[in-house]
């Protein structure tokens, strides 16, 4: 999907948002995985669409109770309760007290505050220009897997798995570097000395990748290495890269694209 498409969807998301000046889309992904529904930034406070963050988390069943105006929701043991007219959060027992809105249908509640009482990590990510959950024992880091499988994708999508492994190998390699920025999206929107992946200018970075550009990205970020120390790559086909073959040093081609130290 690219920039512009997901602006557009976000414009049409405010269209559904509750109707205060101060309230603005947000991007909202678990897991790596972007949520459909609509979440909002309000007074410095991002709102998440409690169903659709259950289930983003996985094993919830969610409801709405008539009789008390409270959505509900289980799961192995734990329990949760949103009520928008008492403006209550409670999890597990504990009640906290924030604002809780019914927007459409959908019940609101603060992403932060909920996802952390879940035992779930929340990262603000500028890039997506909202929030990034990682669900309690996920494998990897929700921000470092969305980005790295999107730019593994976009830089590899047709290569062979050995290939896109070494694509995200690059990446974590330059985070790893005292020469670049050290975060994989910092890394991957990097333009301190010009545009350094093409996908993010051309737009291809939105692109949803590939089950097998999911798998490299996962396969790199657990250690799995095809290119040893690489910092630099390019496609012979579509790039001269003099710049890269006059001043570094050539470790090995894989696929289209030659890999540089």
């Amino acid at each position: 999907m690219k920039r512009t498409f997901f602006v557009g969807l976000l414009a049409a998301a405010s269209l559904c948002l509750p109707v205060r000046a101060a309230a603005r889309p947000a991007g909202l992904q678990v897991d790596g995985e972007p949520l459909s529904a609509p979440a909002y930034v309000e007074e410095g406070t991002a709102y998440a669409p409690l169903r659709d963050l259950l289930e983003a988390l996985g094993g919830w069943n969610v409801w709405w109770d008539d009789g008390s105006g409270t959505a509900r929701a289980v799961s192995d043991g734990a329990s949760l309760s949103a009520s928008p007219d008492e403006n209550t959060l409670t999890v597990n027992g504990r009640t906290y007290a924030c604002t809780v809105d019914v927007v459409d249908g959908r019940t609101y509640v603060p992403l932060r505050l909920t996802a952390e009482a879940l035992g779930a990590g929340v990262r603000w990510d500028p890039w997506l220009d909202g929030a990034a959950v990682t669900s309690p024992g996920a494998e990897h880091d929700a921000m470092d897997y969305y980005w790295l499988s999107r730019i593994i994708h976009a830089e590899s999508g047709g290569e062979a798995l050995e290939g896109q492994i070494a694509v995200g190998n690059v990446v974590l390699n330059r985070v790893a570097s005292a020469d670049f920025p050290d975060s994989v999206p910092a890394v991957i929107f990097d333009v301190e000395n010009g545009v350094q992946f093409e996908p993010v200018a051309n737009g291809a970075l939105w692109e949803e990748p590939t089950d097998l550009s999911r798998e490299a990205a996962r396969r790199a970020l657990n250690g799995e290495n095809t290119v040893g120390g690489a910092l630099y790559f390019f496609a012979p086909a579509l790039s001269q890269g003099s710049w890269i073959d006059s001043s570094r040093t050539y470790r090995q081609t894989i696929g289209c694209h030659r890999f540089y130290q």
